[in-house]
């Protein structure tokens, strides 16, 4: 059975998806973008970018009764690849230690013009490697 996660604390979906969902042990955190509440890209850089992209999968995951320290795994996709290290170092704030498993992805666009996207699959607490069986 899956669970529909919807969060006020971050923008809705631009499209015909859920902000993320629930099954079994797991929550699937659909990609976010930097948007703010208005639906809106926030100005500034790849900094900027990414701090907005992380407090809206951050905002799913507390809808979900989770955090960021139970993502397991992270997608990140890049319209510019020399933003990588920059995106890093932010990155790196939100995940100072045991950091999840991670794929960095450079693309030539993403929706509304965005800089960056991030999608992300927690695990929540109990869950057991025989849930997948």
């Amino acid at each position: 059975m899956k669970e529909i996660i919807q969060s006020e604390k971050a923008p809705a979906a631009i499209g015909p998806y859920s902000q993320g969902v629930g099954a079994g042990g797991l929550v699937f955190v659909s990609g976010q973008i930097p948007l703010n509440l208005e639906g809106e890209i926030v100005e500034g850089g790849i900094e900027e970018q990414t701090v907005q992209s992380l407090e809206n999968l951050k905002a799913v995951l507390e809808a979900a009764g989770l955090g960021l320290e139970e993502v397991v795994r992270a997608t990140v996709y890049l319209r510019d690849l020399k933003d990588f290290n920059r995106f890093n170092e932010v990155y790196g704030r939100y995940f100072p230690k045991n950091s999840p498993a991670r794929a960095c992805v450079g693309v030539s666009a993403l929706p509304r013009g965005a800089r960056v996207e991030i999608s992300a699959v927690a695990a929540r607490n109990g869950i057991s490697a025989f849930d997948f069986q």
